[in-house]
């Protein structure tokens, strides 16, 4: 299944794969790391272990029973310092789901979505979900297509835009996220 097909399935996945409890759990954790996540270093969350270019930072959210980790890497744009693109890989606390989260700085058009192409090769695009004091957050439950294209493939690239023309493409080094995803609790 495509890239842009899982953004059409996100909540129907989500609804019918996660229990109440267990979604609200994977919500309010993930709501800790993007909201904490202005940049990398700035981050909330002990880093656990170095995987590559990843790290694993795990914190333990207000009211929640155990820690919640995730598999993280920042980068900036080639041409735009100013452009910074965070990318968090978690599994659900209920162990069902795999989510990847892509936070894009504010100013991003809306409705052209996320593109991601691995190793130049274009694998879709995926809608925003939310918008926040620090970034707009793309969303995307992943499967083991996916998964499977992200572990072999060198390098990713996602892709905003700030017009229908131009689009800002960040490349993210896919070294180590196999490992470190293997290594998520």
């Amino acid at each position: 299944m495509g890239f842009s097909r899982w953004m059409a399935r996100v909540a129907t996945r989500q609804a019918s794969g996660l229990t109440m409890p267990a979604a609200l759990l994977a919500a309010a954790v993930m709501a800790v790391f993007v909201l904490a996540l202005p940049d990398l270093a700035h981050a909330q969350g002990a880093v656990r272990s170095v995987h590559g270019d990843w790290q694993i930072r795990c914190d333990t959210p207000p009211g929640a029973q155990s820690e919640q980790c995730a598999l993280i890497q920042s980068v900036v744009a080639e041409d735009r310092s100013n452009a910074g693109l965070t990318v968090i890989v978690l599994k659900t606390a209920d162990q069902k789901s795999r989510l990847m989260r892509v936070v894009a700085p504010l100013g991003v058009l809306l409705p052209s979505g996320l593109g991601l192409k691995l190793d130049n090769q274009d694998v879709g695009r995926a809608g925003f979900v939310r918008c926040l004091p620090n970034g707009c957050v793309a969303e995307v439950v992943m499967d083991d297509k996916l998964l499977g294209q992200l572990r072999t493939a060198k390098t990713a690239t996602f892709i905003i835009f700030e017009t229908p023309e131009e689009g800002i493409g960040f490349p993210l080094s896919l070294n180590g996220l196999g490992e470190g995803y293997d290594k998520l609790p």
